[in-house]
């Protein structure tokens, strides 16, 4: 598991290190806007502070995270950190390339559910009573991705991940399918769906014994085409 941490460079040239949801907790006006540094993931801090203008810097162990505004801060840290980072950091941008954040892969399914094959199957968003879409639909155990409804109006439930997908997503999965089931969809059949980058070997046991639950490996093409081609 990498370690989080903000650097933040000495002016004596070297770079003091601090665990990054402890150094929030102690500049909450610092923090993403809707993040928690209790509640949030590592990753979603990561994310959050990169848009507002933080560099980040990865090995294979841990991420420094660089406030905005520090003279000559990356250079700094990466004077500590050695070439490493750079290379590693040009890699992470290109495994990241088909999809950067969890955030675009949901928006991508969102927008184009009404066309996409779920092996046979069709799915729609769900809208609650109040106009309420189904994405990042607030329940009190957590955020569904995206929460969606077949032809007939059963409740489906879809957890994204953009990489390889960890054990635990069966875990979040089965508590917001759960959710669904007890609450908005009492009357309702209510299934699951993981789509990542990469189905690991574990989940796939795992959901072996899970009752309507599937997995979708998702695959990002790009295509060229002449000038003149174009309408």
């Amino acid at each position: 598991m990498k370690r989080f941490n903000v650097a933040v460079p000495k002016g004596d040239g070297g770079v003091e290190l601090y665990p990054m949801k402890e150094w929030l907790r102690r500049h909450p006006d610092q923090l993403p806007a809707g993040l928690d540094p209790t509640f949030s993931t590592s990753h979603q801090l990561r994310n959050g502070l990169k848009k507002q203008g933080w560099s980040v810097q990865e090995t294979a162990s841990e991420v420094h995270l660089v406030p905005p505004g520090s003279n000559n801060a990356s250079a700094a840290v990466q004077a500590v950190l050695g070439d490493e980072a750079i290379l590693e950091e040009a890699q992470n941008e290109l495994d990241e390339a088909a999809f950067g954040l969890e955030e675009q892969l949901r928006d991508f399914i969102a927008d184009n559910m009404a066309s996409i094959d779920f092996g046979g199957r069709k799915y729609g968003l769900y809208v609650d009573p109040t106009g309420t879409d189904g994405i990042e639909y607030q329940t009190a155990v957590g955020r569904i991705d995206i929460l969606a409804v077949d032809e007939t109006g059963n409740f489906v439930v879809f957890e994204l991940k953009r990489g390889r997908t960890p054990d635990h997503a069966i875990g979040q999965l089965v508590r917001y399918m759960g959710w669904v089931r007890e609450t908005i969809g009492k009357d309702k059949q209510v299934s699951g769906v993981i789509v990542a980058k990469e189905i690991s070997a574990s989940l796939r046991y795992a959901v072996a014994v899970v009752p309507n639950v599937s997995l979708f490996e998702y695959e990002v093409e790009f295509h060229l085409k002449r000038a003149h081609e174009l309408p």
